[in-house]
C-alpha cells in the first residue's frame, strides 16, 4: 500500500541540507552523474581555521575587557530518529571557532545536545565520547575520539558512521571523514568492521536502500528526499537508493522519487499514484523544468501543487551538481499554482532542512 502523506499538522519551515550521492559504504567508487559539491552552513564571519590571534578554546573578550556576548548559529547535526534513520535536525548552537569539533561534540549522548533534542530523535555517539578533529589541506576531516566511542550497538554502526560523516561534510572545506581512536587510524569501524579505507564521504550514501539491485558494480546512487511524521513533527528524510547505471540522472532521481518510499519503511510521500513526467527533464543555467501530468494537482481541490512534493524535488534534484531550481509545468503549461494559490515560481533548495518551525 503506497504511503501518502496527509495534511494534518503544520507544515515544517524548510531550507538547505546536504548533499549525497552515493554507493556503499568503505567503496572508493565515484558516480560522477550525481556528485554534488558540499554545501556550506558557515556564516559569512565565519572559517574554519582559527583566527590568528586567538587559539582554539581562548575566551574572545570586547576590547574594554569585558567578555564577548555569546551569539549562536544554526548547525545541521545528523541524529537518529524513531525509526533508526539518519536525519539531519537544524539546531541554535554557540558560535565557536572550533566548528567541527563542536558538532561532532553536540552528536554525543548526555552531551550539550541532550535538552535540544527533538522528539523521537537521539544522539548517536556514545556517552562519554572524547573528541578532536584536524582538517586537512586536502580536505580531509580526521575526527580523532576516546576509547568509550567503541561502546556502541554493531547493528547501529553504519548509522553511526553516516551521522559523522554528514555532521562533518556539511562544510564545503570538508570533502571525506577518516576516523582515529587515541590516534590511531581506523580502516574500519572498531564493532562491526564496516570498511572505512582511505575516508567515506556523501558519495557513500545515507540511510541506502539497496531495493532489488544485488549488482552494486553496474548500479549507483541516487538520494533522495521522503516524508516522516512523529506527532505534531513532520521532517524530511533522505535515503540513496540503488538504480542501474545508463539512465538519464535526472530522470531516474525524479521516477524514483515518484515511485515514493520503500514498503519495508515507515516514510511517506505526498506524491499520489499515477504522477508521471510527460517529457524528459529540460536542464538550463542551472534550471531544470519538469513537465508532469495533472495527477501532480493534489491541493485547492486538485488545481495546486502542494509545497511538500515542490519541497520533495527540489531537495531531491538540487542533490545534482549544477542544478540550482527547479520549475514545473503541468501537460506543458506552465500557470501552475501553489497550495497558497499563486503562481508556482522555480523553487530553489531550502536553506536548512528540519528546523522544528512551523
Amino acid at each position: 500500500m503506497r504511503k501518502v502523506f496527509r495534511k494534518g499538522v503544520p507544515v515544517l519551515a524548510m531550507a538547505t541540507v546536504l548533499t549525497m550521492t552515493a554507493c556503499s559504504f568503505g567503496s572508493n567508487e565515484a558516480t560522477n552523474e550525481m556528485d554534488t559539491p558540499p554545501t556550506n552552513y558557515l556564516e559569512e564571519s565565519e572559517s574554519l581555521e582559527l583566527d590568528e590571534d586567538v587559539e582554539e578554546g581562548e575566551d574572545v573578550e570586547s576590547s574594554e575587557g569585558e567578555e564577548a556576548v555569546e551569539e549562536s548559529t544554526k548547525r545541521e547535526l545528523y541524529l537518529i530518529d524513531s525509526n533508526g534513520l539518519v536525519v539531519p535536525q537544524t539546531l541554535e548552537l554557540p558560535r565557536t571557532q572550533s566548528v567541527l569539533q563542536q558538532s561532532l561534540e553536540y552528536l554525543v549522548e548526555g552531551g550539550p545536545v541532550t535538552e535540544m533534542l527533538p522528539n523521537g530523535f537521539r544522539a548517536v555517539l556514545p556517552a562519554g565520547t572524547e573528541i578532536s578533529v584536524d582538517l586537512k589541506e586536502d580536505g580531509i576531516a580526521v575526527a580523532d575520539f576516546s576509547n568509550e566511542f567503541k561502546n556502541y550497538d554493531p547493528n547501529q554502526e553504519k548509522q553511526i558512521l553516516e551521522a559523522i560523516t554528514f555532521t562533518l561534510t556539511q562544510f564545503e572545506n570538508v570533502d571525506s571523514v577518516q576516523i582515529r581512536i587515541n590516534g590511531h587510524k581506523q580502516d574500519m569501524m572498531p564493532v562491526g568492521g564496516t570498511p572505512i579505507g582511505e575516508g567515506v564521504s556523501r558519495a557513500d550514501g545515507i540511510n541506502i536502500e539497496t531495493g532489488d539491485i544485488t549488482d552494486v558494480v553496474n548500479s549507483k546512487g541516487v538520494t533522495l528526499y521522503f516524508l516522516a511524521e512523529n506527532g505534531d513533527n513532520t521532517y524530511y528524510v533522505p535515503v540513496t537508493r540503488r538504480v542501474p547505471l545508463g539512465e538519464e540522472a535526472l530522470t531516474v532521481a525524479v521516477n524514483e522519487l515518484l515511485k515514493g518510499p520503500s514498503h519495508q519503511s515507515e516514510l511517506l510521500t505526498d506524491f499520489r499514484q499515477g504522477v508521471a513526467l510527460l517529457e524528459e527533464p529540460k536542464y538550463e543555467n542551472g534550471l531544470v523544468t519538469l513537465n508532469f501530468n495533472e495527477s501532480i494537482l493534489t491541493q485547492l481541490q486538485a488545481t495546486a501543487v502542494s509545497q511538500e512534493a515542490l519541497d520533495m524535488l527540489a531537495l531531491t534534484l538540487t542533490e545534482q551538481e549544477g542544478i540550482e531550481k527547479i520549475a514545473i509545468e503541468v501537460n506543458g503549461e506552465a500557470d501552475v499554482l501553489t497550495e497558497s494559490g499563486e503562481q508556482a515560481e522555480p523553487v530553489s533548495r531550502p536553506e536548512l532542512v528540519n528546523t522544528g518551525e512551523f
